[in-house]
């Protein structure tokens, strides 16, 4: 089995996960339709299109 031969610092540990633990923003777009801001590869939920078709029916909040 392996063994380190040296104890690992803090700081490179530290270092190591901040790296691998970054947030990241998702990424939103704009609806081809009707503009509304949407995540990317995501259905409008406004409008209900998808790629320059209608694939849901949006719900009406009457």
């Amino acid at each position: 089995m392996a063994v380190p031969r040296f104890k690992t610092s803090k700081a490179r540990t530290h270092r190591r996960r901040s790296i691998n633990m970054k947030l990241v923003a998702p990424t939103i777009v704009t609806c081809g339709n009707c503009g509304n801001a949407v995540m990317y590869h995501r259905v409008c939920p406004k409008c209900g299109f998808y790629r320059g078709r209608q694939v849901i029916k949006p719900e009406t909040n009457a």
